[in-house]
């Protein structure tokens, strides 16, 4: 059942990814242990034919990869090589469950000795561990070959691939993230900071910033919020996350715990708000709800309840990509946030790419720069995620793969996703596609417990 989820979710992104399989798969047959264990029991000829295979297969796998979006002989050819890499995986998962057998049963009997244990005399049971694994090996590398004949029909593009290298920890991003340079934003926060202040007129109470997906709502909203010219001019503040299920208590819970910094375990939708009025009454507050969906009038009418008793003066913030939200919530005036000019989103590009706004220190790879923030279409988050690909990489040619990638000729319509953002995706180490993939087994708005899932 969880490997059907799990290719489910695999065909959902739309995308088959083999590299960075194959790659684990010839850095585990490169393992000491492996090779040790490999030659004691005469398999060590078969795992290099294995091996060899691999190694020639994954010369192309960057170009399969980037071109199955586009040819279906190659996805379909990828299809057949995955397949083909995870029992390749899975036999040498028995290698490794053999490996551990062996040294617990000779830590058993007192060996002090890595090698010693490896070396123990046969019996009946490794020769038949040793003659089924053989004839798997053999197995997967002639089904291996047989993909030959397809392989060199598609004229796949070779390159040189060295071993692949360990995959390095990443840091884990904090929960509320406010970034420190923003370009061409400033005339619209100003706009929101004299809203703010109009407390004559009651229309003014909802202040929605409306766009596109990935145009900068929520940094625009965060700019605001941790202004310092308000911290003075509220009494309280709240950020809540709505998302697109529009679960009226726990957006009530979340706007009371980010007031009180007290966690709230009641579900009784009547508590709560009489706690968050107590909260709110006779106080002057700013709360942004950030990322609404929910055009049901009723829906925001219980909502907005608490909100009754408040001061002239308090505001509520709404991120939105829908106008319907605004007139549901009765907003006067909706703030459109538009894209970014090519100046703007080269800045941002260029931030996160070298840590600087320009390209006064890598003057050369200003053209090709160019070029790539032009295919963002003046959309920060394309213009973010594109440069943080290209962190600290100053390589020209690794600038230039990107912005020939084939996956830029795929329009959003095509794969539903934008095009930035796919060819992202596409250059992800393995251990962030697989999380991709498993996370997309979850239900929206399904909580859960980080045990529950085991990457």
């Amino acid at each position: 059942m969880a490997t059907k989820l799990f290719l489910d979710a695999l065909s959902a992104i739309k995308e088959v990814f083999v590299s960075k399989l194959v790659d684990f798969s010839l850095e585990k047959l490169a393992s000491s242990d492996l090779l040790q264990f490999a030659t004691q029991k005469k398999v060590l000829e078969e795992i290099q034919n294995l091996e060899k295979e691999l190694k020639q297969i994954r010369r192309v796998l960057d170009d399969a990869e980037e071109r199955q979006l586009k040819e279906q002989l190659v996805k379909d050819w990828l299809i057949d090589l995955q397949n083909l890499a995870f029992d390749v995986e899975d036999v040498l998962d028995e290698f490794a469950t053999e490996i551990d057998r062996r040294n617990l049963m000779m830590e058993r009997q007192g060996s002090s000795s890595k090698r010693s244990r490896l070396n123990i005399p046969s019996s009946f049971n490794d020769v038949l561990f040793n003659r089924d694994i053989m004839s798997k090996i053999r197995d997967l590398t002639s089904k291996l070959k047989d993909l030959e004949p397809q392989r060199s029909k598609l004229e796949l593009r070779m390159t040189d691939c060295e071993r692949p290298k360990r995959l390095e920890e990443r840091l884990q991003p904090t929960s509320l993230e406010i970034e420190n340079h923003v370009y061409g934003r400033d005339k619209d926060k100003q706009t929101i900071l004299d809203l703010l202040w109009k407390s004559d007129d009651e229309r003014n109470f909802v202040i929605p910033i409306v766009g596109m997906g990935g145009i900068g709502k929520t940094t625009l909203a965060q700019l605001v919020y941790n202004d310092a010219s308000i911290q003075d001019r509220f009494d309280l503040k709240a950020w809540a996350c709505v998302s697109d299920y529009f679960d009226v208590l726990r957006i009530t819970k979340e706007i009371l715990q980010s007031i009180t910094s007290v966690s709230c375990h009641d579900n009784d939708l009547n508590i709560v708000q009489e706690k968050l009025q107590k909260e709110l009454s006779g106080k002057k507050f700013l709360i942004v709800l950030d990322d609404v969906w929910n055009e049901n009038y009723h829906d925001w009418t219980i909502l907005q309840s608490p909100f009754n008793t408040r001061t002239q003066g308090s505001k509520i913030i709404v991120t939105t990509r829908n106008h319907g939200v605004s007139s549901t919530m009765g907003a006067l005036h909706a703030h459109s946030l538009e894209l970014l000019s090519a100046d703007d989103c080269l800045s941002v590009f260029a931030q996160h790419a070298l840590g600087a706004r320009d390209f006064e220190g890598h003057p050369s790879l200003k053209e090709v720069a160019e070029k790539i923030v032009r295919k963002c279409n003046g959309l920060p988050l394309a213009a973010k995620t594109l440069g943080g690909l290209l962190r600290t990489n100053v390589d020209l040619h690794a600038w230039e793969d990107i912005l020939e990638s084939e996956i830029w000729k795929l329009s959003k319509d095509q794969s539903g996703i934008i095009p930035a953002l796919q060819v992202s995706y596409h250059h992800l180490p393995l251990h962030l596609k697989r999380c991709f993939m498993y996370c997309a087994i979850i239900p929206k708005e399904c909580g859960f417990e980080k045990e529950e899932i085991i990457l």
